[in-house]
């Protein structure tokens, strides 16, 4: 893991960024369109907005093969806490401390800006995902819900 180079995304890791975000959105059955990607990385690449993203290489120079995009959020209860809402390495890459290294540096990140806590969620049967998640966070008892805006 101490080999791994972990640095916001560039500008020219959007492509191998892009394979990544599509990886993670195959994986929960969500069709994006150019345009979804296109959003997101102009999220990403905007320092007025909140969502920010990580990525993992082997070289300084390399091409990603892990990403994480987070946030901070305002919690009436827990202040400003963070917030992980994507992660995925390369499926040809998991085992190699990837995931670690992202979570690692996230929790780097949340005491440089004085986050209490960095949440997420994951699929209840993401069983390889969870057996990281365990060894660097607390299951929490809060179920999640979903309500779609009113038309």
């Amino acid at each position: 893991m101490s080999d791994l180079i972990i640095d916001p995304v560039r500008t020219a890791d959007r492509p191998r960024w892009r394979e990544l975000f599509a990886g993670y959105a195959a994986f929960y059955r969500v069709e994006l369109a150019e345009a979804d990607y296109d959003r997101v990385w102009s999220w990403i690449q905007d320092p007025a907005r909140g969502t920010r993203c990580l990525v993992v290489r082997d070289v300084p120079d390399g091409p990603p093969f892990g990403l994480a995009h987070y946030r901070a959020y305002d919690s009436p209860l827990r202040g400003t806490a963070g917030f992980l809402d994507d992660l995925f390495v390369d499926p040809g890459r998991r085992g190699s401390g990837a995931a670690d290294a992202l979570l690692a540096a996230l929790a780097r990140i949340a005491a440089e800006e004085g986050w209490g806590t960095v949440r997420w969620n994951t699929a209840e049967n993401n069983y390889r995902a969870r057996g990281v998640y365990d060894r660097h966070a607390e299951r929490t008892v809060f179920l999640t819900y979903s309500m779609p805006s009113a038309t």
